[in-house]
């Protein structure tokens, strides 16, 4: 179902940019994670992003990217019987959103707002468990190799600079087994080469 999707948002973006401005560039920025999980206290972690866009139209406009990130989180229990346990997991992904935006201004200065579907590839984890969630929960840290998550935000243009906030909320569980998802804050500085 994911390629079916992924495949015809390609299918459109292509048969936009037959008739519409057509922008290409760079970008990267830091981010700011968590996972939520069940029963635990979670903290922000912070992490990078790195890759590349493109941007279909003026007005209305689609935004296929495709980016390297690291992400993860923090968390820990605070149990009254002596039993306390923390972790920490970093993810780095592959990530390719696919945002519709409406953009408002003037060539040489826009505001836009967007939001879409991304989808994450898991292409290295670096955890670290204390001593007895390794033997409580010895599958708490076995994630899926990809989720599904939306993104929204803002963003401005100035020339060719564009500066963008998002927020990514997890739609599909980075573990099955557990209540993890992952949230992230994101801001990314770019440059449009095209």
């Amino acid at each position: 179902m994911k390629k079916y999707v992924l495949s015809l948002a390609i299918l459109i973006a292509f048969s936009i940019s037959a008739k519409a401005q057509f922008s290409l560039g760079i970008k990267a920025g830091p981010n700011f994670s968590s996972i939520n999980t069940d029963n635990l206290h979670e903290s922000t972690l912070a992490g990078f992003q790195a890759g590349v866009f493109a941007r279909f139209g003026t007005g209305l406009y689609l935004q296929p990217e495709a980016y390297l990130g690291s992400s993860g989180g923090k968390f820990n229990s605070d149990d009254n019987n002596g039993d306390d346990f923390s972790g920490k997991v970093r993810f780095t992904t592959l990530n390719v959103p696919l945002l519709l935006g409406e953009s408002f201004g003037t060539s040489n200065m826009n505001f836009r707002i967007m939001a879409g579907p991304v989808y994450s590839y898991l292409l290295n984890t670096d955890k670290s468990f204390s001593a007895n969630i390794d033997g409580a929960y010895a599958d708490f840290g076995h994630y899926n190799n990809s989720t599904l998550g939306y993104q929204v935000g803002a963003g401005v243009d100035v020339g060719a600079a564009t500066v963008d906030l998002r927020y990514e909320g997890g739609l599909s569980k980075l573990n099955s087994d557990y209540g993890q998802r992952a949230n992230i804050w994101s801001l990314s500085v770019g440059f449009k080469i095209l």
